[in-house]
């Protein structure tokens, strides 16, 4: 994909973006308090707003519409702010052009609709306006990459991704799960990529954005989408995950917005020098896992000859057991570990299936 980089289209040299903003535009007077309090922040570069809202239920608040469209040019007019709209559709890009909205994005809810997506990219097909995307609300890489891939085929080259998390069924302390590995591998399949991180939707209560932030921030990402309102509590949508300007001002004070390279000499050296180090744990490390594939080998065959199972569940049961704890005796986190089992089972059973089943062949 050809994308170009933040700093030609919205920030400058290195500098993160920083996207604020109700979860959705509810009143006039909201929308220009909001913003009037923004617009003191100069980290903040793009004023964001929904007009309109897809909810889960209906009759839940599902935004103002087109009216809202017309206080975002006041918002430009009076604060200087750049601002940005969610649109599902073609009607709301024609309409998101016609009021002249400076970056749209696509949500979650409809990342996951390929049909969706390329009715939006023949929308903007010759415009030259930036689009974030979402991730989809399931944690499938492979649609994100796809809407951006229609987008960026429909002459979309100021692009961008934002990480705001994936449904999760299973217990947990966020809204939507991090899930950091997907965005990292998005990154890495694209390096030219910027990535926002939504820490609002992430975590679902203002206490857990600053930690997602910073987070997001530490893994190299090149923004963040905040929601704010100027009373929260009074929200008509999200109000939980919201913080008003003055909350948002402090948390971005707080924040630490670390560098991706170094030009201390000294830094990198060291840097360089401790990296061989791993080098040569890791190629140890891979020494010894082709030398225990080996030796699964041996057994899938011997449990062959003796009419054996392949997954023998009181095994991996106390191996999940004694991992753990000498791993613990050793500082290292025995949920790290258990993944680490967890992989290594996994293949464990493939390789004795695949060993058996060339025996019987």
């Amino acid at each position: 994909m050809k994308i170009q980089a933040l700093n030609t289209w919205i920030t400058k040299d290195k500098e993160a973006l920083v996207v604020a903003g109700p979860c959705g535009a509810e009143t006039r007077e909201q929308v220009l308090e909001t913003a009037k309090g923004l617009a003191r922040i100069p980290q903040v570069k793009l004023f964001r707003a929904g007009i309109w809202k897809p909810r889960t239920r209906p009759n839940s608040f599902e935004g103002v519409g087109e009216e809202g469209l017309k206080w975002l040019n006041e918002v430009q007019q009076q604060y200087k702010l750049k601002t940005t709209v969610e649109v599902a559709n073609a009607q709301h890009v024609e309409l998101a052009l016609k009021y002249k909205v400076d970056v749209l994005w696509i949500g979650a809810r409809t990342t996951v609709n390929p049909f969706s997506v390329q009715e939006i990219a023949d929308a903007v097909k010759g415009v030259d306006i930036p689009v974030m995307i979402k991730n989809p609300i399931h944690a499938d890489l492979h649609l994100w990459i796809g809407a951006l891939e229609r987008l960026n085929n429909a002459g979309i080259t100021k692009l961008a991704a934002i990480h705001r998390g994936f449904h999760f069924a299973g217990k947990s302390k966020y809204r939507n799960k991090p899930m950091w590995e997907i965005a990292i591998e998005l990154k890495t399949l694209f390096p030219d990529l910027p990535i926002i991180c939504d820490p609002s939707h992430i975590g679902g209560k203002r206490d857990l954005i600053e930690p997602i932030a910073q987070k997001a921030l530490n893994l190299g990402m090149n923004g963040l989408m905040i929601e704010t309102h100027p009373h929260p509590e009074k929200a008509l949508s999200d109000a939980a995950q919201q913080i008003t300007p003055i909350e948002l001002s402090d948390l971005l004070g707080r924040l630490i917005f670390p560098d991706t390279q170094s030009s201390d000499v000294e830094f990198s050296n060291k840097l360089k020098s401790l990296r061989s180090m791993i080098d040569e744990v890791d190629d140890e490390l891979i020494n010894l896992l082709a030398k225990r594939l080996q030796i699964i080998e041996e057994i899938a065959l011997y449990k062959k000859d003796q009419n054996i199972t392949v997954f023998q569940l009181e095994r991996w049961q106390e191996i999940l057991r004694t991992r753990s704890q000498w791993a613990e005796k050793l500082g290292v986190s025995r949920h790290h570990i258990e993944k680490i089992c967890q992989i290594l089972h996994e293949e464990s059973i493939r390789v004795q299936n695949e060993a058996i089943n060339k025996k019987t062949i």
